[in-house]
């Protein structure tokens, strides 16, 4: 004779699995150059489909610091491409990025990476001043300057960033307002407008599911 379960048994079942499952963050998808328009992808690297990672970078921050990748090494990071006297979208961004910094800056697992795209401008005096002006720590959030072609090589081959196409040269300039999220592995999570609030707001749960899938290693 079959066992007939209760329906309020089913039930508190039913519930105890949608409880668990809604409760689990999103799983972030790991991104390779195929998974990302094309518009943002370097034509040389356009087909690589697995195993990219950020790469080795050496630029120097806002305390005339070496930065380099190892200064990352471990950490969830978020990074963008800006410059100081930028009139239009980077005081938005660089706001919503503030924003951001705020939410985790007593989580050490967290860092930032600004670059600047007019390295002949903004020396490191001028990102000194800058980062004054926000309060920030550098131990935690570092504007970067540097050689020009390699921050540009950086937008485009790296972290995908810029839409424009260029060689890093004289004549040459990015200007985008994508933020982009970077975990423990140096693999890319996530892109996000950091001109959008909303955007923005979805950047903050994305870094809050990141720190759910490293909390257990």
């Amino acid at each position: 004779m079959k066992r007939i379960i209760p329906a309020t048994i089913i039930a508190i079942i039913g519930i105890t699995i949608a409880y668990f499952m809604i409760d689990q963050p999103k799983k972030l998808k790991v991104y390779n150059p195929i998974d990302i328009n094309p518009e943002l992808v370097d034509e040389s690297v356009r087909k690589v489909d697995k195993y990219h990672r950020v790469g080795a970078f050496k630029l120097t921050n806002q305390d005339g610091q070496l930065i380099t990748e190892n200064n990352y090494r471990n950490k969830i990071y978020i990074t963008d491409f800006f410059f100081v006297t930028c009139p239009t979208i980077c005081p938005k961004m660089t706001d919503q990025m503030h924003r951001v910094y705020n939410e985790f800056k007593a989580n050490d697992d967290i860092m930032f990476l600004s670059h600047t795209v007019m390295p002949e401008a903004d020396s490191v005096p001028v990102l000194k001043e800058y980062a004054n002006k926000l309060n920030v720590n550098a131990n935690k959030w570092n504007f970067v300057t540097g050689d020009k072609k390699q921050i540009y090589n950086l937008a485009r081959k790296t972290y995908f960033a810029a839409i424009t196409e260029g060689d890093g040269g004289v004549n040459d300039f990015i200007h985008t307002e994508n933020f982009v999220l970077v975990d423990k592995e140096k693999r890319l999570r996530g892109f996000y407008d950091g001109t959008s609030k909303k955007d923005v707001d979805r950047l903050i749960e994305d870094i809050n599911a990141l720190l759910y899938e490293y909390k257990d290693n």
